[in-house]
């Protein structure tokens, strides 16, 4: 729905987005554009949630660049043999478009090794399952906890102040 799980514009406001800088990523699709807004992602950043993307290989790149402090997660199929069989699965192609596709999963397997994590989808449960330990294990990242240095001052404080009332007591 426009304006709600997307923004649809015109050929032109996206051209004039593009050279903007407004797109964290953007690719064009069989003839379509297709783009996430930079003021999107900050805005739910700033409301303190994460940013889930599901992009190929380009749109991670582009999306790295616009935001550094992205946590890349290649996910893997187990082998060629299933990638092929859950494609063909969905029966939405023909067997060219098939074929288009099994040939840009080869290529894009070449930058596994741009990613900070690497996730094999051989169970989903268990994929779902490390996927949210390494988000929550970002979130954890001195980095990340946010003034976690005046919480360390104030316990140093405390400290000091309860090692000296208990070498009173000896």
């Amino acid at each position: 729905m426009d304006g709600r799980d997307y923004r649809f514009l015109s050929l032109e406001a996206f051209a004039t987005a593009r050279v903007a800088g407004e797109f964290a990523e953007w690719a064009e699709v069989h003839g379509n554009f297709y783009g996430t807004m930079r003021s999107e992602v900050q805005r739910v950043l700033n409301a303190g949630q994460h940013v889930l993307m599901d992009i190929d290989v380009q749109g991670a790149r582009q999306f790295h660049v616009a935001f550094p402090d992205t946590v890349l997660i290649f996910v893997l199929p187990p082998s060629g043999e299933v990638l092929k069989s859950r494609l063909s699965a969905r029966k939405s192609e023909e067997r060219e478009r098939l074929l288009v596709r099994l040939r840009n999963a080869r290529a894009e397997l070449g930058e596994v090794g741009r990613y900070h994590y690497v996730v094999v989808n051989d169970d989903l449960d268990r994929a779902v399952d490390q996927v949210n330990a390494i988000i929550d294990a970002e979130g954890l990242r001195h980095d990340r906890v946010h003034e976690v240095e005046a919480q360390v001052e104030v316990l140093i404080a405390q400290l000091e102040e309860e090692i000296h009332v208990f070498s009173k007591g000896d």
